[in-house]
């Protein structure tokens, strides 16, 4: 009896090149911590996404919190947080010791509604965290217009968006500050790991000496500032290396993906996707809203198809337990399912997820 193969959300994806890298470093009697690995890794993605410079961290959510303490943002500050976000883009404010004001989502691309968040600025509004949520954007001219209007910060918490552009130029690059993610999950993946991009080199050197205990120089113990350790290591900078290498392929497949998904989901009753420009956009995962997701997801993984539902919307999280209304963002979410969506996914792998779901709301089951 032949097995079902299981299809997941998100997946990473190592082949042999990854494994070959890590032996023939392992055998160059390299020090795994961070090094010259990761400054060719830092320049691969500076080179990429258009930046002069891209400083490598441990974690996306490191990521944010650096940017926030390099752009002097802490206590009685406040930062502008969508609700529909990974919750990691509110909780790094709090980490500063900033609060996050949360504004509601904008139906065409799920991200941040720039009207409502202009209208959410106030005297202790130091920063806007704008979330290119699955690689989209909102008008990133009017995000940026908006930020210089009122004498504040753009931070792009661009984790989910490698690869992804508006006008030619790539997400993260549009603001004082990106921030990009290397989980499990993304596109490009170490595990764990983070980066910042930026082309304002004194921002950088403050982001550099805060990820490295606050020292003046690498290798020294002279430390002009609080700083900590949110270095990547050699080792995984060796993956990402390797992972920066088929970039180029994984964008193009990850659209390959998306688009079959959206022709062979086209016109089902009760499902909808979220209008995509695959020309500048890559998204990280396919994303659709049905009226039960909840059921949905069960009967697809009775046929070895895992899904996961929307993050929640930030304000509802036990860990905020806010009480206001979010009413867009409250509604996306409780429709949301996350389809499998690895970059290896099959063309029949596609059909097979489009034929499962067909039969369930078509009432073919």
């Amino acid at each position: 009896m032949n097995s079902i193969k299981v299809l997941h959300p998100f997946q990473p994806w190592i082949g042999d090149e990854e494994k070959k890298a890590i032996a023939e470093y392992l055998d160059s009697g390299g020090w795994l911590t961070e090094f010259e690995e990761t400054r060719k890794f830092e320049e691969m993605l500076a080179t990429y996404v258009g930046s002069i410079h891209a400083i490598a961290v441990s974690n996306g959510t490191v990521s944010l919190y650096a940017a926030l303490r390099a752009l002097g943002i802490g206590p009685g500050d406040e930062v502008i947080v969508p609700d529909f976000t990974m919750i990691a883009s509110a909780n790094a404010v709090v980490l500063a010791g900033a609060t996050p004001v949360f504004v509601d989502i904008s139906t065409a691309n799920l991200c941040l509604d720039l009207a409502l968040a202009e209208k959410a600025i106030s005297g202790r509004t130091r920063a806007i965290m704008l979330v290119p949520l699955n690689g989209r954007a909102p008008d990133m001219r009017r995000a940026v217009s908006l930020a210089a209007q009122y004498g504040l910060y753009l931070v792009e918490d661009a984790a989910q968006s490698l690869g992804s552009r508006q006008s030619g130029r790539h997400l993260g690059t549009f603001g004082r500050v990106g921030s990009f993610s290397f989980s499990p999950a993304k596109i490009v993946t170490m595990g764990q790991g983070g980066a910042l991009v930026t082309d304002d080199g004194k921002l950088a050197e403050r982001i550099r000496r805060i990820k490295d205990f606050g020292r003046r120089t690498a290798g020294t113990d002279f430390h002009e500032i609080i700083g900590f350790n949110f270095k990547l290591t050699d080792l995984q900078a060796v993956i990402g290396i390797e992972q920066m290498k088929k970039l180029e392929y994984r964008v193009k497949r990850k659209k390959e993906i998306f688009a079959g998904y959206r022709e062979q989901l086209a016109g089902i009753p009760g499902l909808q996707m979220v209008n995509t420009d695959l020309a500048e956009c890559t998204p990280w995962v396919v994303d659709i809203l049905v009226d039960q997701p909840e059921k949905l997801g069960s009967h697809l993984a009775q046929q070895g198809i895992r899904t996961r539902r929307f993050y929640p919307p930030v304000h509802s999280q036990p860990a905020y337990g806010l009480t206001s209304s979010f009413p867009i963002s409250e509604s996306v979410c409780a429709q949301g399912l996350w389809l499998p969506s690895s970059s290896f996914l099959s063309e029949a792998d596609v059909s097979r997820v489009c034929d499962a779901i067909r039969r369930f709301l078509c009432g073919g089951d």
